[in-house]
């Protein structure tokens, strides 16, 4: 990938003109750094009224076979994943790409043993062990199609994006531990599987030891089932074309969207990205602290360093785990060089004592980023001073699960940095601002929704099922543009700033969260009669959910409402997780809303910040009096 390595200001401004001008030839010469098993007929044809999208169509290879079987000649015994487990006394474990190879094939062999053939849905529910990596890396070898589902979800969460797709097994672990606490996963799929008819096996990965229920004719330890297998395992050929995976993303309304992802396009793009954005070289070690269950983890944790021939870290832990000092610790240890993580994570450790960092030697470190919402002013500038020692050059991301890969954010000592800027789009990548008349806006120092005018190959192909929901959440507000649904300026010198979404999607802690799923779990309590959810500002979170709740009998006295409260958040934990429950919760007596019936949320959010100076006119709603209710009203 080095001839695909942005190495200037001037090379940057040079491969944007190439890629908007000609991008067919752009992306042919991106994609030759790949092995094909039969090139393209097409670079891309694509139509973004009907959101038909392909990319190197025609083209057979295997993303696997790329991520790991390409690099055994010459990096055959470099370390391809370091696994930092959650207990620093625990050791490390360091993974070559030879021993990658042969646990993956192992592993795609237990997954053909039980049934599991090409399109196969196989649902990954697992802690951020070895074996989540390895089985992704399975799946896509063998092309069956994976859903790694976050093992922070619910039951009810996990059945429900089992049931979406009809995956015919479940990966999971008998527990995972996560700081002080151990998980009981296991647990959790049994819960989940009381109404999944599709699924046909469950195999069991042994990680704490727990006690958990077996069951027969379904249950399979993996341990056992590796014994049965080769490590012998030929990659599949695949279609550019063929599903990769599907990764579920929170909806402002209704259940949650299976983005599907296809192969060739995904693996171009995530691999290209990974090389530019962090600017890696050969040895340096890499370390993204997300979670493999969203999309973050699927594309700079494992496809896109692996394709690189990269050292990644594993992490299993948290950051206050088991002191603050645990991020730094594991940089130093492993001598750290690319660094990625979330605002909400350094917002936290921010508010701890310095002496946490100054205990720990980060002079390894040449590029921090930051990934899954704005970050703020405050943050960046003491993740630059402290962390990065006002050396390290601040990559803010901007992108989404649907988008795949990284669209918008600075090049390491190639972009002028700026805080809380995602400053400039990526080769082949076309944003633009629209205004409310769906007119594009020109020049700089303008405001307005953000879109993509041009498909690049690593956009999702639809969600799983339903291309008509894909249309109509993506390319219908702006016919003929991706819409993104976060609204951005773009200032005096054509920086981007994303200013924050424009539906009712929430983001929590880096977690999308729709507000309808949310309001769905709430209503279902005998007592309640209507929710809304907005999002207000928090100094760690960066939005924390703020419930304003109808009740049909009032709570009699303060222990009451707190039993009551506790209870809406048991119901939220239940069904969505336990990463969406309420902060704050106020008892109302009605919500406003237009003469049409719309919840207006754009007021209750000003009520939840604190600021009612400009609530706008209240006079037009069907019930204008609730308004002074609210904001007289006790949380």
């Amino acid at each position: 990938m080095e001839n695909a390595l942005i190495k200037s200001e001037s090379d940057y401004t040079n491969k944007y003109k190439q890629s908007t001008e000609n991008p067919e030839r752009f992306w042919a010469e991106i994609a030759d750094n790949f092995t094909w098993f039969k090139k393209w007929d097409n670079v891309y044809k694509c139509n973004m009224k009907s959101a038909d999208f392909k990319w190197f169509e025609g083209a057979k290879t295997n993303i696997s076979f790329n991520c790991i079987d390409r690099h055994l000649e010459n990096k055959g015994d470099k370390t391809a994943i370091i696994f930092e487990p959650n207990n620093p006394n625990e050791e490390a474990k360091h993974i070559s790409f030879k021993e990658l190879h042969h646990e993956v094939c192992k592993m795609a062999n237990v997954l053909l043993n039980n049934g599991i053939k090409k399109g196969d849905r196989v649902c990954i529910y697992l802690p951020m062990i070895p074996e989540l990596a390895i089985t992704v890396l399975a799946c896509a070898r063998i092309g069956a199609i994976h859903s790694v589902v976050f093992a922070g979800f619910s039951s009810l969460a996990l059945a429900t994006r089992i049931q979406d797709c009809s995956c015919k097994t479940v990966i999971t672990s008998d527990g995972g531990y996560r700081g002080a606490k151990t998980l009981n996963l296991k647990k959790i799929v049994d819960n989940a599987l009381t109404d999944c008819k599709s699924i046909e096996s469950v195999i069991v990965v042994k990680r704490t030891n727990e006690d958990v229920n077996m069951q027969n004719n379904r249950d399979l330890w993996l341990h056992e089932e590796l014994e049965k297998v080769s490590s012998t395992c030929e990659a599949a050929i695949l279609d550019s074309e063929d599903p990769l995976f599907i990764l579920y993303t929170s909806g402002s309304t209704g259940k949650p969207k299976g983005m599907m992802h296809t192969t060739g396009g995904y693996m171009v793009y995530s691999a290209y990205t990974f090389k530019n954005v962090f600017q890696y070289q050969e040895n340096d070690v890499y370390w993204c602290t997300a979670d493999i269950g969203w999309i973050t983890g699927h594309s700079y944790i494992v496809y896109g360093p692996l394709l690189n021939g990269a050292t990644t870290v594993m992490f299993e832990g948290v950051p206050s785990y088991p002191d603050f000092g645990r991020f730094w610790e594991v940089v130093q240890k492993h001598k750290v060089n690319q660094f990625y993580t979330a605002p909400t994570a350094i917002r936290a450790l921010a508010k701890e004592s310095l002496d946490w960092v100054k205990k720990h030697n980060l002079s390894s470190l040449k590029v921090l980023g930051s990934v899954g919402e704005p970050i703020n002013e405050e943050a960046w500038n003491w993740y630059n001073e402290n962390i990065g020692n006002s050396k390290c050059p601040i990559v803010d991301t901007w992108w989404q699960t649907e988008t795949g890969g990284i669209l918008i954010s600075p090049l390491p000592n190639i972009t002028k940095t700026k805080p809380a800027f995602a400053t400039l789009p990526l080769p082949g990548v076309q944003p633009c601002l629209m205004d409310e008349n769906k007119k594009e806006l020109h020049g700089n120092n303008v405001s307005g929704s953000l879109c993509i005018k041009f498909p690049w190959p690593s956009v999702a192909r639809t969600i799983w099922g339903n291309h008509q929901r894909y249309l109509e959440t993506y390319f219908s507000a702006y016919p003929g543009y991706y819409f993104t649904g976060d609204g951005a300026l773009r200032d005096e010198d054509g920086f981007y700033r994303i200013t924050g979404r424009m539906d009712d999607v929430i983001i929590v802690s880096g977690h999308n969260l729709g507000t309808a799923p949310i309001e769905e779990a709430i209503n279902e309590h005998e007592n309640i009669a209507e929710s809304a959810i907005v999002g207000y500002p928090h100094d760690i979170k960066g939005n924390a959910l703020y419930g304003y709740v109808i009740v049909k009998n009032n709570p009699n006295n303060e222990e009451e409402a707190l039993h009551l409260r506790n209870d809406i958040n048991a119901l939220i934990t239940k069904q969505v997780g336990a990463i969406a429950k309420l902060d704050k919760i106020q008892f109302v007596s009605g919500l406003p809303k237009t003469r049409s019936g719309k919840i207006m949320r754009r007021i209750l959010r000003k009520i939840a910040e604190g600021d009612v100076s400009n609530l706008g006119d209240t006079s037009t709603l069907l019930n204008p009096e609730i308004v002074d209710e609210i904001q007289n009203g006790k949380i």
